[in-house]
């Protein structure tokens, strides 16, 4: 049993290749996709962490590692203290009660032959709970009613409702074993932004109710400024900084994390003074990767040793920690930041 402010979930040098082959009889591997290199952090219990960054950084691989619905390279997964990653069969079978996902598009998680009624009912079949169907029942309608749908639709199917309340049908049914873990891979970003807000307060209220640790995926800086408790930024499979909100949205060190925030959308573009930090090049692929600091051959600071010397994760102050050799200074993270900052307000 974990207390609050003890770790929940401890990650360590988490890597997941996947490999490149070559033929077709006979395949050969030529390289590897470097989905997530060498990723460590922990999840505090009750807390929300944040993991942002571009499309391809390895976001989505990473989540979907934790709940061992992908198999990693090498590394190590601990919950509540247990090496997870050597769970088998009833083992592992046990431990998805504890760990569940809501998955990015509310179209495709769903089964459209099967009433909601059945699709929110079967994890209880799975794990051999809840035994009776009207138990089954009773216990489904009470998780539609606390998602916000109407208990009385249990049978209707996906296709009879709304982006957004498709969604509270995958809430619900990750809900429905009542597990310490809930990881939302980018739940908002397939739904229309009059939507959004709402699924959003939901988990958040979920959240308290039931004491849940929350994984947070997204793309959406003012979303995650509104959810998470720390962020965690990626770029190319590695974390580049780690902080908690406040720190990361007030003075981020990373360059990277800067120009995130530097792309907000603002409500007055025309009368801001923000310095908008535009990116040259393409993202590299993380087929190949640039060498040392992934980052350098887009970065504005960039020096010699930044394409020799890899740098590691290193404590900037204030709960802080960032991978690179020349951080942002106050100044320079100041003049990315006011309208940054302006706009996420403006967008809560």
């Amino acid at each position: 049993m974990t207390s609050a402010g003890e770790p929940l979930i401890e990650v360590r040098n988490l890597v997941k290749h996947f490999p490149i082959t070559r033929g077709v009889i006979r395949q050969k591997k030529v390289g590897a996709v470097k989905a997530v290199d060498d990723v460590s952090f922990d999840v505090i219990s009750g807390e929300t962490l944040g993991i942002v960054g571009e499309t391809g950084c390895g976001k989505s691989t990473t989540a979907r590692l934790l709940v061992r619905l992908l198999e990693p390279t090498s590394g190590e997964v601990r919950f509540e203290g247990e090496d997870i990653l050597k769970r088998k069969g009833s083992a592992l079978k046990s431990l998805r009660r504890e760990m569940q996902m809501i998955f990015q598009d509310p179209y495709s998680s769903l089964n459209p032959r099967k009433t909601i009624g059945s699709i929110i009912a079967e994890p209880y079949v799975i794990h051999g709970l809840e035994k009776g169907e009207g138990d089954r029942k009773k216990r489904v309608q009470e998780l539609m009613d606390m998602v916000g749908l109407n208990p009385e639709h249990y049978n209707r199917y996906p296709h009879e409702f709304s982006g957004g309340q498709r969604q509270r049908i995958g809430v619900a049914r990750a809900l429905a074993l009542g597990p310490k873990l809930l990881v939302a891979d980018e739940p908002v970003s397939a739904l229309d932004v009059s939507i959004q807000a709402q699924v959003l307060n939901l988990l958040r209220r979920l959240q308290s109710e039931l004491g849940l640790t929350v994984i947070f995926i997204a793309h959406d800086l003012s979303v995650v400024r509104h959810m998470c408790d720390r962020v965690a930024v990626m770029y190319i499979g590695k974390i580049v900084e780690l902080a908690p909100g406040e720190a990361l949205y007030g003075f981020p060190r990373h360059p990277y994390t800067g120009a995130l925030l530097s792309a907000v959308p603002m409500p007055d573009p025309v009368g801001s003074r923000r310095k908008r930090e535009l990116l040259t090049g393409d993202v590299p692929s993380p087929a190949n990767p640039p060498s040392a600091c992934r980052f350098h051959t887009r970065c504005p600071k960039a020096q010699e040793i930044c394409s020799q010397d890899e740098p590691p994760l290193e404590d900037k102050g204030a709960g802080t920690v960032a991978a690179c050799h020349y951080p942002l200074t106050r100044e320079e993270a100041d003049s990315r930041l006011p309208a940054a900052l302006t706009a996420v307000e403006a967008n809560r």
